[in-house]
């Protein structure tokens, strides 16, 4: 007998849960006329939800003793729900996907079939399409995935999600990385591994509402540079050395400028902008080093991942 954990992270999902066990206990039914010596447990991860996410879980448990579940002692965010699914999963195959169903079940099968027959370490998924999304954060998604490829040494997927199947090996390595500021689209790319994309279209979400607002996910992307790129701090040194260049020639220009026509204090109005130029300047590099800093902290901290409030 064989084992495949489903990792479940949720958040105030409460409606979505049923509906994610109905359509899961349909893909078992597929499984196994293919793999008769699989069996299934599930894990969910409460992240400090607000409705009754928690009390759902139960019950399904009261009915499925395969179906075990974390209850975070407060949100600490899908990141660290991920690392805990991982962590308390057994199985010899990991899964992690969402419970609102945009990470299609029925693809599950083919995923399985990739890492367990094919020889792949992992079957990644991504979005071909963002249809049902704003326009404006579509376009901005698309040009974060650009931009992580320019300035990160690691391949980035548009459209990635974080639904993957893969082997004990690759989880257990991911696991290794305990870092508390976790992008885990980077660390699945960071420890390697043979992946095999397929390609789906955009689901709309079965019930309930997304957590992700966009200044949420600009937070997150902003995580995703500094924890995969130091293209941030070269850009610094590049800026600070151009403003220098600059500011030298303005001297000379100064200079120049009272010897041929005299009166200097007439120029105060570009005095000003000049100066405020710098400041602003010197404002953004001490914010750039001073956010690498900042994680710096937080990690010597070495604060847990996350804390149960409650395990079955």
């Amino acid at each position: 007998m064989s084992l495949l954990s489903v990792i479940v992270p949720c958040l105030n999902e409460e409606a979505a849960i049923p509906f994610f066990y109905e359509e899961m206990k349909k893909v078992e039914e597929r499984f196994a006329d293919s793999y008769p010596g699989l069996s299934f447990e599930y894990i969910f991860i409460d992240d400090g939800s607000k409705d009754k996410t928690v009390d759902v879980i139960r019950s399904l448990r009261k009915g499925d003793n395969r179906i075990h579940y974390i209850s975070f002692s407060r949100n600490f965010g899908k990141e660290a729900a991920l690392y805990a699914g991982l962590s308390k999963a057994a199985g010899d195959w990991l899964v992690c996907m969402d419970v609102d169903l945009q990470d299609p079940p029925d693809l599950l099968p083919e995923m399985f079939a990739a890492v367990a027959d094919e020889g792949y370490d992992s079957a990644a998924t991504r979005r071909v399409t963002r249809r049902g999304e704003p326009k404006i954060r579509s376009w901005f998604a698309r040009m974060f995935y650009r931009l992580m490829n320019r300035i990160s040494d690691i391949e980035f997927v548009d459209g990635a999600r974080d639904y993957r199947v893969m082997t004990r090996k690759m989880a257990d390595a991911i696991l290794e990385l305990g870092e508390n500021n976790r992008f885990t689209k980077g660390i699945y790319s960071w420890v390697g591994f043979n992946t095999k994309w397929i390609e789906f279209e955009n689901v709309e979400r079965i019930a309930g509402e997304s957590k992700w607002s966009f200044f949420g996910l600009f937070r997150y992307s902003f995580e995703a540079i500094l924890g995969f790129s130091t293209a941030p701090l070269s850009f610094v040194i590049s800026l600070g050395f151009i403003v220098t260049i600059m500011a030298f020639l303005l001297i000379i220009f100064v200079i120049i400028r009272t010897l041929l026509f005299g009166d200097p204090t007439s120029g105060w109005p570009s005095m000003i902008c000049i100066i405020v130029f710098f400041a602003g300047t010197q404002l953004l590099c001490t914010g750039i080093v001073g956010a690498y800093l900042g994680k710096t902290y937080l990690e010597t901290k070495n604060r847990p991942i996350f804390i149960a409030r409650e395990e079955e």
